[in-house]
């Protein structure tokens, strides 16, 4: 008996936004003191991810994916209405990283928020990769929930869109 081979969908995460799919998917994303918050259903075999930059926003009129009390609360939340139980539901997560002066605030917020709204919503968090000084690249499956974590001293402007090549245009 032969494996069937699995065909993964590439999609490239900007900051600011969220990506689910019951389809298998690789997400690559670049972070700095940017947070990403990658949740899976173990059940399912399925995941997705949110990529945001700021910790918090009060005002509701201004609540966008940017944020994490908004983006993380809605990637659980789109997990939920999808029927997924949170026992089966986990979490990882990414970035978060000191690399400018005044950024070190912003990524431990960023951090804290993230381990905050999971516990409020009782999701499982089974692995971190965060803080430190180093920019990270990563490539998270979500299928297997496996996820290559590159860490960086400089990150250059090529690593935050990877899929953009200007010999294909």
């Amino acid at each position: 008996m032969q494996d069937k081979e699995i065909q993964l969908f590439e999609y490239f995460l900007k900051p600011g936004h969220i990506f689910m799919s019951r389809e298998p998917a690789l997400i690559s994303l670049v972070l700095g003191s940017c947070v990403a918050v990658s949740i899976w259903d173990c059940r399912e075999q399925y995941g997705g991810m949110a990529h945001y930059l700021y910790p918090y926003i009060g005002q509701q009129e201004l609540a966008t994916a940017k944020y994490g009390n908004v983006a993380v609360g809605y990637l659980a939340r789109l997990f939920l209405e999808e029927g997924a139980e949170r026992e089966n539901i986990r979490a990882q997560i990414f970035g978060g990283a000191s690399i400018e002066e005044e950024g070190q605030s912003i990524s431990e917020e960023n951090i804290a928020v993230a381990r905050r709204i999971l516990k409020q919503m009782q999701i499982r968090i089974v692995s971190e990769d965060v803080g430190g000084d180093l920019g990270r690249k990563l490539v998270y499956n979500t299928r297997t929930n496996e996820a290559i974590v590159y860490k960086a001293q400089q990150l250059r402007k090529g690593d935050w869109y990877p899929y953009r090549n200007e010999a294909r245009r």
